[in-house]
């Protein structure tokens, strides 16, 4: 007889039917079991480790840079301190010619006034 035909079958078919339809619902509906890790404590390792990996290199980059930003700043001013001196050079050699001047001209007027001298 087939499941539909219920008409043919008697009670304790139809009793033990719906016990097995019941143990099916409550098979299906009963917890998995758990599958529990087996590396859980190397797992935390390796991340802890990735972790530190991570710190370490965001630090690295971050010591780089700031050293870098010194380098800037070291270069700037050593561009500035070459600059201030030139600038000192250019002011002593301007003075320097400025007083090479006016020394040939006093030199001029000493001789000027010493050939008018000789002239009378």
């Amino acid at each position: 007889m087939s499941k539909r035909d219920l008409k043919g079958s008697g009670l304790t078919d139809r009793l033990s039917a719906a016990a097995d339809a019941k143990a099916a619902l409550v098979a299906k509906l009963k917890p998995k079991a758990a599958v529990t890790a087996t590396n859980l404590e190397s797992r935390a390792a390796t991340k802890a480790a990735e972790l530190a990996a991570v710190r370490q290199a965001r630090a690295d980059e971050k010591e780089a840079q700031a050293a870098a930003k010194a380098d800037r700043a070291a270069a700037a001013e050593a561009a500035l301190l070459a600059d201030e001196e030139a600038q000192l050079a250019l002011k002593r050699g301007a003075r320097k010619e400025r007083k090479q001047l006016t020394k040939a001209e006093a030199q001029a007027k000493r001789d000027a006034r010493y050939a008018a001298r000789k002239a009378r």
